[in-house]
């Protein structure tokens, strides 16, 4: 039987499936990937557009149950709101109300099939909005008004705060208050006391503009914080360790090799 590496999945919408992306320099799933190489597999099951209920209905695709030869479910991440936030208007339909919200979040990460594998799991809330920067680009798509607000997406990302602490076993990534944090961190002058950036009560983006260019996706720099918020969940096993760059590995390192032993002519040679 062929063996198979023990898996991370990133499960999430349009963030996660931009983690992706290299264009611009930088990809937060190709870094995490290289970090985990010959001990874990990587995969992004990320769906632009996708609210939790979306997730629901594709969860038993994206997931298999533990088998015998399949892969095992290590480390789960997920990453849904940024859509659910949305708020209502005649040409969208994405959003998912609050109480809905919350109970989808903890049917996913409670869901047979998942914790059948007994993962690791974390919860991620979804990045801050840049309402001001969304405005303007959501008219211009032809909605009467911005399809997400910063108040109401801040509160979204409270109700994972909540489930996570809810849930024993379940670990909290907040990347709204990171993102948020260097933001402010780099906005000089800024009160966090009042509105918060992007928030057009307060009518300042700050250095939101370059980690949401679009008021919503994360620029490179934004997918590092990112990674530094993940990384350190995933190499805790093996990071500090005696001869950490070949711990863990599913099949041995060439120098660990059982064939090493079996070839005598290598018997007494440094290798």
């Amino acid at each position: 039987m062929a063996l198979s590496n023990p898996q991370i999945v990133l499960f999430g919408d349009s963030i996660i499936q931009g983690s992706a992306d290299v264009s611009s320099g930088f990809s937060m799933q190709s870094a995490l990937q290289a970090d985990v190489m010959r001990r874990l597999d990587l995969v992004n099951r990320g769906f632009s557009g996708f609210n939790t209920s979306n997730a629901l209905s594709v969860l038993p695709s994206v997931f298999a149950p533990p088998s015998p030869g399949g892969p095992e479910l290590k480390y789960l991440f997920i990453l849904f709101g940024a859509n659910d936030a949305c708020v209502e208007l005649p040409t969208n339909f994405q959003r998912v109300p609050i109480d809905k919200y919350r109970a989808n979040l903890t049917r996913i990460i409670t869901h047979p099939t998942i914790t059948a594998h007994k993962p690791k799991i974390f919860l991620i809330t979804p990045p801050p909005l840049d309402q001001i920067r969304v405005t303007v680009l959501d008219m211009a798509n032809g909605h009467p008004a911005a399809a997400r607000q910063t108040k109401n997406s801040a509160a979204y990302s409270e109700v994972v705060r909540q489930v996570a602490a809810e849930n024993a076993g379940v670990a909290l990534i907040d990347l709204h208050k990171a993102i948020m944090d260097r933001a402010i961190e780099k906005t000089p002058g800024f009160d966090p006391k009042g509105p918060a950036l992007g928030d057009p009560e307060g009518g300042v983006r700050g250095y939101l503009e370059h980690l949401l260019p679009d008021g919503l996706h994360l620029s490179a720099e934004a997918y590092r914080i990112f990674y530094d918020l993940v990384r350190p969940h995933v190499v805790a096993e093996w990071a500090g360790t005696r001869d950490e760059d070949r711990v863990g590995f599913v099949l041995p390192d060439w120098r660990d090799a059982p064939w090493l032993e079996e070839d005598a002519h290598l018997k007494g040679k440094s290798l």
